[in-house]
């Protein structure tokens, strides 16, 4: 604003023309009035600029006022619209909110309501049956008022009804007990005829044992037969073999004499020893087919291996 007014102030300077004076001829003093007069001039033409200057002021710091304002008007006014948008958007979601509790209380209201019809269907078809119920039962009604007018002992049927049911309780009992009696009768029988199968069952079984050992008894002398047969066979065998075994014994022994006495080979075995009889038989027989001499010191050593 300075480099303005001094701008401005110098711009007016150079406008102001001065009349031109001769200054030869002009006494001093009034060349110090033209001087005083030029520097009024330009003083007032200053205290005009100031005046302009301080009025411009003023209005730009009353234009610069009036902006702040403004500009607080409007930061108020975004501040109260942001508020109203964050309202406006609580305020939505609110009421999206609440559109869904309605939607799941209207849907919930809906059940219930199908709910009721269904039970309001099935207690008309309750009440449907229970009229063709009374209906049918009003035979029995009538009759029961046909006996109370007959009787006339009782006041209604109710009284009637509680007068027969005080009877009927000692019969019910009665019969709970006979048929519990009934009860234990048949379990007793049951359990009858459970021990008499299982002694059936015994029976049988030992009948089978019974028939069983009665074979075996049967068949037990032909069994004794076989093996008294086996018996006498194994015997005859054995009475056989001991005597073949004899035999063989009696010749090994006589073929032991004869080969000791004809090769006049020593005899120090005992007669019992068939076994090492006939090895001696064997080893001098060998020895004969290698030489027809005989050799007593080959048989000898032939004897002790």
């Amino acid at each position: 604003m300075e480099q303005h007014l001094c701008t401005a102030l110098r711009d007016k300077l150079q406008l102001l023309t001065v009349p031109a004076w001769d200054g030869a001829t002009l006494l001093p003093s009034t060349r110090l009035l033209l001087k005083r007069r030029e520097v009024a001039e330009v003083e007032r033409a200053l205290q005009r600029q100031r005046e302009e200057f301080q009025q411009r002021m003023e209005q730009l710091v009353q234009h610069q006022q009036q902006l702040g304002q403004r500009e607080k008007q409007h930061q108020d006014v975004t501040l109260k619209f942001d508020a109203f948008l964050k309202g406006l958007a609580a305020r939505q979601e609110q009421a999206l909110q609440h559109a869904d509790k309605e939607r799941a209380w209207a849907a919930e209201q809906g059940a219930k309501v199908a709910h009721l019809c269904q039970e309001l269907e099935g207690l008309l078809q309750h009440r449907d049956h229970l009229a063709l119920c009374l209906r049918s039962l009003q035979v029995f009604s009538d009759y029961l008022q046909a006996v109370l007018a007959r009787t006339g002992q009782f006041q209604d049927v109710p009284a009637m009804l509680a007068h027969f049911e005080a009877l009927v309780r000692p019969w019910a009992t009665l019969a709970q007990e006979a048929e519990a009696e009934q009860e234990q009768l048949a379990l007793g029988w049951a359990q009858l005829q459970q021990q008499q199968e299982e002694i059936d069952s015994k029976l049988l079984s030992t009948n089978n044992e019974v028939s069983q050992l009665h074979a075996c008894l049967e068949a037990a002398p032909h069994d004794m037969l076989q093996r008294e047969s086996h018996w006498a066979h194994v015997q005859s065998t054995a009475t056989q073999e001991t005597l073949l075994l004899g035999q063989i014994k009696l010749a090994v022994l006589n073929l032991f004499q004869l080969t000791t006495r004809w090769l006049e080979f020593p005899a120090d075995i005992a007669l019992e020893d068939t076994e090492a009889q006939l090895d001696t038989d064997l080893v001098v027989q060998g020895g004969k087919r290698r030489d027809n001499r005989p050799q007593h010191d080959t048989c000898r050593k032939n004897k002790g291996e």
